[in-house]
């Protein structure tokens, strides 16, 4: 479904640096990293709304700029700001946009309207961030598109909104032959429904692997800092120390347990801990 494959573009102050990774159908990706990792960059680089410098970007097997019409044909784009016409009406924007699809589907649109509560006569600056982001939605999903990129769509969302989205993308994965691009810095809504996992950061990927392989590999170590020597903190990928004791994120933590045994308290980290630590050091 989408392919990336040693993607760069250098700006004077970042650089996405060798990007790669592939997204198969049936699957929904989380694509996670602190501000300013690159997510949205890549996002753009992807929807050709940014030039790369150097790398492949391939769509349903096509060359992204090559087939840019054909691909976006089939996607369904949610991007994290609101980019209607505010003065217009939920109805008039859809009727702009609707006739660039050749699969838009009207019945499907109108589903979303009342499943989302949205009124298709209220202006656009009317709508709070949820109900423009639920707007948002309903067009990316009145398409029938095969691929929906997603960037940062429940940000600023509360819990009730987002686990609404949630829902509503698990069901579309139900059909195998759709695919999901989810980038966001809420790794517990990735939690419920990734999965895989990319993780960037600074530019870099850092990995690519399925969720419950990320959730396995790593571990959460905590003990006393009496345990710690120079060659102890090595086999730590982010390490917080205070005066009783340490806390460290570890991609061995069988070592560990066979090392110091009940010395050591090993839990399983979640995809924040495994961000945060591995982004602070």
């Amino acid at each position: 479904m989408l392919e990336v494959k040693n993607l760069t573009k250098d700006f004077k102050k970042f650089k996405l640096d060798n990007v790669s990774f592939k997204l198969e159908p049936g699957y929904i990706m989380g694509f996670i990293g602190p501000n300013g990792a690159g997510k949205s960059t890549t996002i753009k680089l992807i929807m050709n709304l940014l030039k790369k410098d150097s790398g492949e970007i391939k769509v349903f097997g096509m060359d992204h700029i090559k087939y840019e019409k054909e691909i976006k044909d089939r996607i369904g784009f949610v991007y994290d700001e609101s980019y209607f016409y505010e003065d217009l009406s939920i109805k008039q924007m859809k009727d702009i946009i609707a006739p660039f699809y050749t699969k838009w589907d009207d019945h499907k649109f109108n589903y979303y309207m009342k499943e989302f509560n949205l009124d298709p006569s209220q202006k656009i600056k009317k709508l709070s961030k949820g109900m423009k982001m639920k707007f948002s939605l309903a067009i990316g999903l009145s398409h029938n598109a095969d691929l929906i990129i997603m960037d940062e769509p429940t940000s600023g969302l509360d819990p009730v909104f987002r686990r609404e989205i949630l829902d509503i993308l698990y069901d579309i994965i139900q059909d195998e032959e759709k695919a999901i691009f989810f980038s966001t810095h809420i790794t517990t809504d990735l939690e419920k429904i990734a999965d895989y996992i990319t993780f960037i950061n600074d530019g870099k990927i850092v990995f690519s692997n399925p969720k419950d392989e990320v959730l396995e590999t790593y571990g959460i170590v905590k003990g006393t800092t009496s345990l710690l020597d120079r060659d102890t903190r090595k086999e730590f990928l982010g390490l917080r120390e205070t005066k009783v004791g340490f806390e460290g994120l570890t991609e061995n933590p069988d070592k560990f347990r066979r090392k110091y045994g009940n010395e050591v308290i090993i839990e399983k980290p979640s995809l924040e801990d495994i961000m945060v630590y591995s982004v602070r050091g």
